[in-house]
């Protein structure tokens, strides 16, 4: 088990990761709590909340899934929060995945101008990186995560346990994050290289959610607002993938993250940033979690990543690996944009 501080401006909070993090650190949370979740977890893990927390504990459950994650619900759980007399030094705890985790945080720190966070994520996703960081969101209209705060939570309490349940499409949506992290980061890149043949060994998945926790927690040190463009590079492969995710639906965020990080390595490659060994490795790695489609209809999709938050002109903002442990910005004009993801949609 491996515990990892956060210290911000704003802040410190700390990841307890690994095996037997949920037994050692949960309890000391029993009594007047605030737990949101959803359908999908809470029948799976409603007696365990029960018992750990107590039966003062008031739950919150949500119907599953992304559609989850608006202005209603939102209200929905402030209205809950006053009427179970949540206190200002009261404490909300989202046990779920990214979608809990993103809207119970910007419940908390809507509530009373903020009050206390706990993150405790049940997917590979969650796990590896929503829950870490101190983004907290909603959707609205067709922007993803158009309102939101940076919220940090004073735990988060990443336990392997709950990955036992996941079906292979809920891993493949924490892949999608830990290859972005292997993008990024040299020594996970590596990692992964070796390790190509064991990326659903839940033993595996432990220790490499260690790296990418650290790897997220340095660049939020360093950059907790996203004011200087170190923590703008967490989004790799994330402009094209909410766009296509926005369009399409039908898939899991996390392998929308895997789709748009091919369709912008194409981009890289043609605009000579990112090639050789390197590029192919990643291709490999998408590929063997993901069959990438070939999309009709670009253009309309396409235009959606105009909205990204990303953006500060009209050009269309790509954070794309370069080489090994390095990536870089580019910045596009929305005609090529879409005449390269139709190359890219040809080529496959």
């Amino acid at each position: 088990m491996t515990d990892i501080k956060i210290k911000t401006a704003s802040s410190e909070s700390v990841v307890h990761c690994g095996a037997g993090a949920f037994e050692k650190y949960a309890k000391k949370h029993k009594g007047r709590v605030f737990i949101v979740t959803d359908k999908n977890v809470y029948s799976l893990y409603g007696n365990l909340m029960r018992e750990t927390f107590g039966s003062e504990a008031v739950i919150k459950v949500l119907p599953a899934g992304e559609k989850s994650k608006n202005s209603r619900n939102l209200l929905s759980i402030i209205g809950a929060m006053a009427e179970a007399g949540v206190k200002r030094n009261g404490l909300v705890i989202a046990f779920g995945g990214g979608v809990v985790g993103d809207i119970a945080g910007l419940s908390a720190s809507l509530y009373m101008r903020g009050v206390r966070l706990v993150q405790i994520p049940t997917t590979l996703l969650s796990q590896v990186d929503s829950s870490v960081g101190g983004k907290t969101a909603v959707d609205f209209g067709k922007i993803k995560n158009l309102i939101g705060t940076f919220y940090q939570p004073e735990e988060v309490i990443a336990d392997p346990m709950f990955l036992d349940t996941l079906p292979k499409r809920e891993l493949n949506c924490g892949l999608g994050e830990i290859i972005k992290y292997g993008a990024l980061d040299g020594e996970i890149y590596e990692k992964l290289c070796k390790n190509k043949d064991r990326l659903y060994d839940c033993g595996f998945l432990g220790g490499i959610t260690a790296d990418c926790i650290r790897h997220k927690a340095d660049v939020v040190r360093r950059d907790e607002h996203d004011l200087n463009g170190i923590r703008k590079t967490l989004n790799l492969g994330h402009t094209t993938g909410h766009a296509f995710e926005l369009y399409y639906g039908r898939r899991p965020h996390g392998e929308y993250v895997l789709i748009g990080m091919y369709y912008e390595l194409y981009i890289a490659k043609r605009k000579g940033v990112c090639g050789g060994e390197y590029s192919d490795n990643l291709i490999s790695l998408i590929k063997k979690i993901v069959k990438v489609p070939a999309y009709a209809d670009i253009e309309n999709s396409a235009v959606l990543a105009k909205h990204d938050k990303k953006n500060s002109d009209e050009n269309i903002s790509l954070v794309v690996p370069q080489s090994e442990g390095k990536s870089a910005e580019i910045f596009i004009g929305l005609d090529e944009y879409i005449r390269l993801l139709n190359e890219c949609g040809r080529s496959l």
